[in-house]
Order: structure tokens, then sequence, then C-alpha cells
């Protein structure tokens, strides 16, 4: 389906006689599609710069597509970027969701609706299938059910029990993709196999062959691009299948002039550049000035080369989707740096969709280097933002509530979340989980040892009360109960105690994104001793926040003045003359997650830098909202609101 972008109100820029994007290009009908065998791109038999921006639909709400894809367009960009992430797609082994399948992001699955979107606002689309993407995502949008594999299976390689999930999901994924090709009337110009792959150190020219095979395999034809840091090499990327393409934000001259020793002849493009940065959760806001973010990318129009602009919109990563490092690049968790809910990535156009002025000058730039000149519209109008009224605390379950109704999983010794069988047999993927030890002995000053890391972070409990220390500020990190400290101890009592009931309440942060394969969460690394001797016989229940579980709950008591366990707790946020967009304002809580309507809406910490949550017009119905708080350590006495994000350098 071709779509003009005349019925679009207003034009800017451009006389109203101009061709669309898609008029241009097909004039005349389709028939070829992207072609990278001279030093400039052709797109249908004619000459073309690739001028596209980043939107991941899972980091954006499916209602807010269209203002966003117009605001890319209306830039000047004639191409929309988008990662596919596995791990939302495939969310339990063997079960899809492309749209309404019953996952907890469903509603920013429809993929089809997307690239639909994407072309009826006159954009071309570049797909990232991975099956690994980094994207500062959870796992680099792995799913976490390929861990319970254990050490036979091994990703990013030719490994074939790897391959083997692999291939479902590609059977899965790529036919529906074919049929979005441009060359069959659709947006999609072209496909990115892998991703970063030079950076592994792998080098496995096998597994990114059976990539491509199990693409071709099931219909696609359009342009296979790689995409690798220019300082990590090019992994023995086959030029001959592959267009090599860079991602990078400095150094232009060298780079591109490396791309054009490796490739002589053949086209340009910058995969990624770096419009910003992420945040990481204990250190200090990101940003990328106006006149740095100039210096780059306008050398890049100018060289002449195409470029994809990573982000165009960062957007954010819902509920425990947002990833992680580990500086380290081990499997201990030695130098874990989990990062933020949002990824504004101080991009052009802000996390709520708001333009800043890297957008302005992004379309300057744009409408001075595209040699083709072509229809665009107009900016779309801002929506506005409220602080709704602040909410008084209605209710709380305690922990010992929660664990009541979750699922629960009997094992002599503690195991990761991933080896829970629960899920279907897919394991626990995201929240906490709770070791549970009951009918123990403890003499007075009882030690208590983790042995190995914690996955990542511990809350102790005796006889439901907090023992270990709080989690204020970064320099807590260092303390007991992180994966900063390894074989770390901790006295559980003063007098004796017979009977008692020992918790341990452990958070996944999230996995990394990269570097780091074999990551489990939980506890996994060791056992747990008490004065030196093993504790066995333990239930791990999982509290993974999901929408149906969440909304089932019932039993609310008046809340206590003090808890000395983490918390769940409710009030009600009354809309009424239809929804507007928010932040929650959680910088005078402590540490927890906040849930909307049974949707979890992302984690906070005080630690910082991010200290409000953005929320959608779209995640509210008009009349009573259910706001929740699972509370970690000290909860404040109300649920505030801000009109913007609020950052701190803690």
């Amino acid at each position: 389906m071709l779509l003009a972008v005349a019925a679009i109100v207003g034009v800017l820029g451009a006389a109203a006689d101009l061709p669309t994007n898609y008029q241009y290009f097909t004039a005349g009908g389709i028939e070829s599609g992207l072609n990278a065998d001279e030093a400039t791109f052709l797109l249908n038999g004619k000459s073309m710069f690739v001028y596209s921006g980043a939107i991941h639909y899972f980091r954006v709400p499916r209602p807010y597509w269209r203002d966003r894809l117009r605001k890319l367009r209306a830039a000047g960009f004639n191409t929309v970027e988008t990662y596919i992430a596995w791990n939302l797609h495939e969310y339990q082994s063997g079960v899809f969701d492309f749209g309404g399948g019953g996952s907890e992001l469903e509603d920013f699955l429809y993929l089809d609706e997307f690239l639909q979107t994407a072309q009826e606002e006159d954009l071309f689309v570049i797909v990232r299938a991975g099956p690994f993407i980094c994207a500062e995502f959870e796992f680099g949008g792995f799913p976490s059910y390929l861990l319970r594999d254990g050490t036979k299976l091994w990703v990013r390689t030719d490994n074939e029990y790897y391959m083997d999930y692999v291939t479902r999901w590609f059977n899965e994924l790529m036919p529906r993709l074919a049929k979005h090709q441009f060359t069959v009337g659709g947006p999609i110009i072209m496909f990115q196999v892998e991703n970063e792959y030079a950076g592994t150190g792998y080098g496995d020219h096998n597994y990114l062959w059976h990539l491509r095979q199990l693409m071709l395999d099931n219909g696609i034809v359009e342009l296979l691009v790689t995409a690798d840091n220019p300082w990590k090499g090019t992994g023995g990327t086959y030029t001959e299948y592959f267009l090599m393409t860079f991602n990078f934000d400095s150094d232009v001259d060298t780079n591109l002039a490396t791309m054009e020793q490796l490739q002589p002849g053949r086209p340009l493009m910058v995969m990624e550049y770096w419009s910003g940065w992420f945040d990481y959760v204990a250190s200090g806001h990101k940003t990328k000035t106006l006149e740095t973010f100039q210096a780059t990318y306008e050398p890049i129009l100018a060289r002449p080369a195409s470029v994809n602009m990573y982000m165009f919109i960062g957007g954010t990563s819902w509920g425990f989707l947002s990833g992680s490092q580990n500086l380290a690049y081990d499997d201990l968790n030695t130098r874990f740096t989990p990062m933020t809910t949002s990824y504004d990535y101080s991009a052009p156009l802000a996390e709520n969709g708001d333009y800043t002025d890297k957008y302005w000058l992004a379309q300057q730039l744009l409408a001075q280097y595209n040699p083709i000149k072509t229809l665009l519209p107009a900016p779309p109008a801002l929506q506005g933002r409220v602080a709704y009224p602040s909410l008084s605390l209605q209710g709380q379950l305690s922990l010992e509530a929660l664990i009541g109704r979750a699922p629960a999983y009997d094992t002599p010794t503690p195991v990761s979340m991933e080896n829970m069988d629960i899920n279907n047999g897919s394991g626990q993927s995201y929240g906490f989980v709770v070791y549970r030890r009951a009918g123990l002995r403890l003499p007075e000053g009882a030690q208590l040892t983790i042995e190995g890391r914690v996955c990542d972070t511990v809350i102790v409990l005796v006889n439901g009360r907090r023992v270990s220390p709080l989690l204020q500020k970064a320099a807590d990190l260092d303390q007991f109960g992180t994966w900063r400290t390894a074989n770390s101890s901790l006295t559980l009592n003063g007098a004796e105690l017979e009977g008692a009931q020992l918790d341990l309440v452990v958070e996944n942060w999230g996995r990394a994104n990269v570097g780091v394969y074999r990551q489990y969460k939980g506890l996994w690394q060791g056992g747990v001793t008490i004065n030196n001797e093993p504790v066995t016989g333990w239930t791990m229940h999982a509290l993974e926040f999901k929408r149906a579980w969440t909304n089932g709950l019932d039993g609310w008591e008046a809340v206590a003045a003090a808890n000395e366990a983490p918390t769940l707790y409710r009030a009600t946020l009354q809309v009424e003359g239809g929804a507007a967009d928010t932040y929650v304002y959680m910088e005078e809580w402590t540490k927890g997650i906040v849930v909307v309507n049974g949707f979890v809406l992302g984690r906070y910490a005080r630690i910082g830098p991010q200290q409000s949550l953005y929320l959608p017009a779209p995640f509210l119905r008009e009349g009573a909202n259910d706001i929740l708080i699972f509370e970690l350590f000290e909860a404040a006495d109300l649920v505030q609101f801000a009109t913007d994000i609020v950052y701190n350098n803690h």
C-alpha cells in the first residue's frame, strides 16, 4: 500500500506540488529495492541518501506512534529505524505475541501496525531484527529462558542449542516482515543482521551465514547489512553478502575513511550516530550539547553519507526492561551498572514527545543537505501535561500477603530465578524473588553469609523485620547486600531465636544488554550459610507483578506509620474530562516500582538520577485509576506528580 502524505494537513518548507517520498521513489512502478553496488544507494533505480531516525515501537505508547513518526518525517527524515525485541514477542518459550497476545507488553507489540503507520507517514523502514539488539534493553533483547539451558547453550554463536531457539523465532518473525518489504509494496528497505558482532570477538562466520540463510529462506529479499564500531573491527564480516555500516559519534573523517577502505565503491552509512547518551542508576544525568551534536552530525551529512540518528526519540524502558552493563564483562556481576527506566537519551524528541533544540537543528541540516526535495508535513502540535493533585495512601499489603499469593518453588539450595519451574517451563524473567527458610534456630549473634555475589541486591528479613541496611545513596551500594560485595556477611539477631523465619528478598535490576551472556538473577553463585553451616530446604516465591495478578490483589489494610519490610501501597487517582500526560514524582520515596492500573510503569531509586516516571495519558482511564507503589525501604506519605522529568545527581 503506497499512501501519499498530501492528506496530512500543513506543508513545511516545500511547495504543495512536491511529490511525497513514496511518489518520488515509486513513480512508474517498483522494479528493485535498495541497491548498494555503487558509491551511492539506489532505491528503485534512483539515487538516494538514507536519512533515518530511531524510534523503538516498544518504548513508545501505541497511541503515540503516529505522532512520533510524523514528527520524524516533518524534520525531513525519509526513514525510520527500529529494533525488534525478541524477549517481548516470544515472552515464554514457544509463546508469541504480536499484539494483543496476552503478554504484559501486548499493546506495544502490534508490529504490523507500526510498519504500516510508518508507511502512511511517508517513511521507509530499517529493521534491525537481531536476534541480539543491545539497545540498552533487558538482556539485549534475548529472552531469559535461554539461560535455562545452562552451559550447553552459548548465545551469538552457531551453537546448535542457541540456533534452535533462533530458528524458531526467525521462522515466526521473518514471514511477518517479508510482507512489508519495499519490493512488494511495503516500507522496509533494509535489514540488519545481528548487531555490533565484532565486539564479541567470536568471529563466528558460520553464525552470520546461518542468520542470513534463515532470512533468505523466509522470503527476505531487501538489502542486508551489518553494523559495528570501527575501533572494534568488522568481525570478519562477509562484504560480499552484507553491506557494512558503522556506529560512532566522533572522528567522522577517520571512521568514514576506514569504511571506504573496507568496501571501496560502496555507499557510506552510519547506522548509529549517537544523538545523546543513556543514564545509569547510580550516577549523574548524561546530556550532549547542541554544539557537540552538530559537530559530528553535520560532517556526516556533508561528506555526503547516509546516517541513522540513534536515537530520534529514546522513549521509555517500561516495567523491568531497562538494561544494564557489566564493565568487567564477566558472568559474576562484578561491575554491574543498571540503567534508568527513562531512555530519554537527550534525543531530538524528548521522552514525552517534546521538541528540543536538536530537533530544529536536525530539520535545518536535513533541508540543507538532502538533494531530493519532497513534501513534508508540518510538525504536529505538542500535547499538554498536568501535575495531578497529590494523593493520600489508601491502603497497603504486607510482603507476607504478597508472598502468600505468589508462585512458589521448593528447592534444597537457592537457584536462580530463571531456573524456577514456573511460567510453563520458562522460569522467572523479571521482578523480585523471595528465598524463604522457616523453622530456624538462630543462636545469639548468628552470622549470615551469602556466597558469591547477589544478583542484584538483597533485603534480609528475620521474622518479617528488615535487618539489612537501607539503600538511600550511591555509596550504600558498597555495603552488604549488593552485587559489589562478594561472600558478604550480616549479623541476623541479638538474642537467641527458636523457629525463626528467614527471608531473602532479591531484586533483579536488569540483565546486561551487551558483553555478558550467562547472567542469572537471584542467588546462584554459591550457597547460604549461618555460622558457616549450609542452610537447606528453601521455598522460593516469585513476585513478578504481572497485570492479572496485581489487579486481583485484595484484602488491603490500613497504612501503617512505618513498615519494617517491603510493602505495597495503594492510592487512587480520579480522572475527569479526559486524561493528560504526567509524571509520577518519586524523590521522597526510597527504592521500588510504580504500577498503574496493573501495568508496571518502571523502577525508581533515590540514588538517582531519575526522580520521576513518565505516565502517558493512554495508560489512564476516565474515573478511578489504581496507583500502586512497591516500596522496598521507607515510604513517603503521598503520591505526587510533576509535569516533566525530574533529575538529581545523588
